[in-house]
Order: structure tokens, then sequence, then C-alpha cells
């Protein structure tokens, strides 16, 4: 008989609480709980404030806010908007969610939201009500027409959404520690002003030089410092800005190919395309009719 070699479990989840996907109105506000599993908020669509023990969070689409167990904490609507939101809670005791102890917010990145995306889908079939309607409270119930495999698919997800973070969140630690041994370790604060000035001028063209000028940093300490907190150089992810708030503008249909392209700063629909090609794999068109945008909008 040949041996056979047992893959290892690092990390996995049996047991849900709640999936929820929600219409926020411009009143939305909840005073706080806490609980003993683990459980975590994506912004699909707005802005919205949920404060803990640990402090006050401002998270805009896009962002996902983990709830260790045991943490108190609560939400209101930003500036009399309304939202959507993603509420998923469940247990895992496995000893790799410790990465998410703490203060612990990431700003999806494509191959993130498209496994999200996939969650959501399944969970709208195999739920009954499904995780959209707003008559569902509590733990989810299963649907007599759901498909094969579809709560499965869900844990699987799941479990490699959570696998990605932590390894992502892993290695942003570690380049924190080489970039602090350089001398280049820049403070939070800074990013975040730099990000927020990018997503305030998506209209623009920059170089790297201009944005050197601009923030007042060195062209291998801007580097740096993009590397360090996002992944990626501060050139490619002003481009993935871009191309994030074109996806929105598609999904919302505000306004043709062209305008859109027009109110990023680029020089033709041809060159639009072409970066919306190489940063999401589709066109603008193949992601306006695909699965991804539609369940995005959830309804359809």
């Amino acid at each position: 008989m040949r041996p056979r070699y047992v893959l290892k479990e690092e990390l996995t989840i049996h047991k849900l609480v709640t999936f929820y996907y929600r219409e926020m109105s411009k009143h939305f506000y909840t005073g706080g709980e806490k609980h003993d599993f683990w459980e975590f908020i994506y912004v699909d669509k707005g802005e919205v404030e949920f404060f803990t023990d640990l402090g006050t969070y401002h998270l805009r689409q896009g962002d996902i806010l983990f709830f260790m167990p045991n943490l108190f904490h609560g939400g209101r609507a930003l500036n009399k908007t309304t939202s959507s939101i993603i509420i998923l809670s469940f247990e895992c005791e496995s000893a790799g969610m410790s990465v998410f102890e703490g203060e612990c917010r990431f700003r999806l990145q494509e191959d993130e939201y498209r496994i999200l995306s996939f969650i959501v889908q399944e969970g709208l079939q195999a739920f009954d009500p499904p995780v959209n309607s707003p008559n569902i409270s509590g733990c989810p119930h299963e649907s007599d027409d759901a498909m094969f495999g579809g709560e499965q698919l869900i844990r699987n997800y799941l479990e490699i959404l959570l696998i990605r973070l932590i390894r992502r969140r892993k290695a942003e630690r570690n380049a924190n520690g080489t970039a602090a041994l350089a001398g280049e370790k820049q403070g939070d604060e800074s990013i975040a002003k730099m990000i927020g000035y990018l997503q305030s001028h998506l209209d623009r063209n920059f170089t790297l030089d201009q944005l050197c000028d601009i923030f007042a940093i060195s062209r291998t300490g801007l580097k740096m410092i993009f590397k360090v907190h996002t992944g990626i150089g501060a050139m490619e992810y002003f481009n993935r800005l871009k191309i994030d708030r074109a996806k929105q503008l598609i999904r919302e249909e505000n306004g043709n190919f062209s305008a859109i392209a027009e109110s990023l700063g680029y020089s033709s629909i041809h060159h639009f395309s072409k970066q919306f090609k190489r940063i999401t794999n589709m066109t603008p068109s193949e992601y306006a009719r695909s699965i991804l945008a539609r369940t995005r909008r959830i309804g359809g």
C-alpha cells in the first residue's frame, strides 16, 4: 500500500453565526455589542464609521474591518449618507487568526474582492432567506433550492480569503521591519495623507518625480513607504485607485466609458481600456457584463 500524505489544515471554519448583505439607511446607528465569535464588516458602497474599545475607524468602499471575539464594537452612518455593507461572523479557533487581533483593517485587493464576491454569490443561493434579504436575522438557514456544494464553497472561499489576508499582513509586518532597519519607515499618518491626496486627485496624472515634490520625499523613500504599506509602488497604486474608481462608476452605470475615462484623466478611451485590462484582466465592457459586477450590485 502506497503511503499517503495528510494535508495540513491550518485554518478551518465549520460554523457561521451571521451572514448579511445590508443596505444601511442614512440614519444607521448601532450602540454596540460584543460576542464570543469573529466578525468582519466589508463596505461595498458608501462610508461608515465603526468604534471599538481600541479606536474609531472611518471605512470607505473596499475596506474590511475585523472584530476579534469579545471586542466591543458599534457603528453609524457618516454624513447622512446611505451605504451597503457585508456583515459575516463565524467561529474559528485556528492559531493563525491571531493576525486579526487588535486593530485589523485591510483595503481589499482585486483578487480578494473577487473571492469575497464569490462568497456573496453563493450566499444568495444557499440560504433562505438569501443574505441580501431585509427579513434575514440571526443564523443562516439552508434553502430548499440550494445548489450542490454551495455551503462548502462558502466555507472554502472564506478560508481562502482569510489565509490570503493572513499572508499579506505577515508580509507587510516583515517589510515594516526591513524598512525600519533601512531607516526609510514612515508612519501610518504619512501614508494615509499620501493616499488621501491621490484619492482626491484621480482626474490628474503625475510622474514619480512630481509626487516626490508634492510629498517632500526622496524617490527611494516614496517607493519604500508604498511598498511597505500597500505591497506595490506609488505609481501602480495610483493607477489601481483610478481603476477602482472606474469600476465603481461602471457598477453604478454613471456615464459611458469615454466619459469615465475623461473624468479619470486618461488621454484616450484606448489608454483607459488598456490599463483596465492590465489591472483587472477584463475589458471595461467585460467587467460591466461580469457576474462580479452584478454580484456587487446585489440584486442582479
